[in-house]
Order: C-alpha cells, then sequence, then structure tokens
C-alpha cells in the first residue's frame, strides 16, 4: 500500500528548507558512499553529509513532521524513522533500479517514503518510478508533498534531463512488518473513526475497536 501526505510541510517550511540545503559552503557528498554494494554502480546523486550539524537540525524537524502527522500514524504505525537523507540530482543524475536493503543501521526498513522539495516545473526527468504486480507508475508531486511506499517494491528515480531535483527520503520501521496486515488495520481504523464521528461510541464501534486492538496485539513485534 503505497499513500500520499499531501501536504506534508507548507510552502514556507519547503523555502525555508531548499534555502538551507543551497546555501553556498553546504556540505554534500556522493550519494553512492550510502548505497549498498548492488547499487552503487547505478546510483548518481549527490546527499547532504549526514554527519554535518546541518544534517542533524534539519533531518530531526522534519522527522518530527513526519511522527506527527495522523496519516502517517494510522496507515505506518511507526516504531520509528531512521536515515533520513536530503538528496540532489542535476542533469544526467539519478537512481537507477533497486531495492532498498531490508535493514540498515537505525533499523529495519518496512516502508519508504519521498519528500518532494523541488515543483514539478522546476526540473525535468527524475519521475521517482515504483513497480508492483500491476505494472510501473511514475509519480511527481508538488513541493511539500510525500509519498511512503513498501521499501520492499523495485524502483529507480529517472535521469533528470533539465533543472534540479530536490527531495528527502527515509525509512520507517513499523509495528506492523506485513503489508498486508496494515493495509487491513488501516481500513479497520479508519471504519472505526468513521462510525465514530457519526454515531459516538456505540456497540458496533467497541467492536470494531476490540478487533482491531487485539489484531494489533497479535501482529505487532
Amino acid at each position: 500500500m503505497h499513500f500520499r501526505l499531501e501536504p506534508l510541510l507548507s510552502d514556507g517550511q519547503v523555502e525555508e528548507l531548499r534555502q538551507a540545503l543551497l546555501e553556498e559552503g553546504t556540505p554534500w557528498r556522493d550519494g553512492a558512499e550510502t548505497a549498498g554494494w548492488h547499487a552503487r554502480g547505478v546510483k548518481r546523486n549527490r546527499q547532504l553529509d549526514p554527519h554535518s550539524d546541518l544534517h542533524q537540525t534539519l533531518a530531526s524537524a522534519l522527522s518530527g513532521h513526519l511522527l506527527q502527522h495522523p496519516l502517517l500514524q494510522a496507515a505506518a504505525l511507526p516504531v520509528q524513522l531512521h536515515n533520513l537523507r536530503f538528496s540532489r540530482c542535476g542533469m544526467g543524475e539519478g537512481y537507477g533500479r533497486h531495492v532498498d536493503n531490508a535493514y540498515m543501521v537505525g533499523g529495519r526498513s518496512d516502508l519508504s517514503f519521498t519528500l518532494f522539495l523541488s515543483d514539478p516545473d522546476r526540473y525535468s526527468g527524475g519521475d521517482l518510478v515504483l513497480e508492483d504486480p500491476g505494472g510501473e507508475s511514475a509519480v511527481r508531486l508538488p513541493a511539500g508533498h510525500a509519498l511512503v511506499y513498501p521499501s520492499s517494491l523495485l524502483h529507480r528515480v529517472e535521469p533528470v534531463t533539465g533543472g534540479e531535483r530536490l527531495v528527502a527520503v527515509g525509512w520507517i520501521q513499523s509495528r506492523i512488518r506485513r503489508s498486508d496486515r496494515r493495509a487491513l488495520l488501516f481500513e479497520l481504523d479508519t471504519a472505526r473513526r468513521a462510525l465514530f464521528r457519526e454515531q459516538g461510541k456505540e456497540e458496533i464501534f467497541d467492536l470494531i475497536t476490540r478487533s482491531y486492538t487485539n489484531l494489533l496485539r497479535m501482529w505487532g513485534e
């Protein structure tokens, strides 16, 4: 299940992030340094030095915005966010077909997210392409909007053919390891919240809540 956070950040918050990231002297490094051994040959981008003070400040603030978002809480059931990175791609840069590592230094990768920081009309190419059994889907979202998707999918970033693509990416370890179970829990939670808004705390709401809570207890880690 993929879902969008529309928006995650306001226009003003996006502009502050962009100004900080694109200021002269910002420490960018070769993105291949953080790729797995099987993906280094297809990763062509630059990433903000994760050891820099700027990275620590921006990553901490952005993680807070993500964890406070109600849709992310309901659909992802996060234990933690980890390995947040700021990435930029100029002409000819991108990231070829790959799958994210299952385990990273910060935790297990159940879900991946991409937060777009450049408006689609500021660059060409650079689509995020996801592969699933139904085929491929290309994603270009407005600045400040984010896409959350299963880390198990093959995906790629098409080469940028004009302008510059600026994004933040990272990973989520969920309380629920399996994607199909997260989707079922999200549907139950959505249904019980809608029922509560319409009818209050009636018997049917309590029964659905019991099922939701017990499934969460049964499947959670």
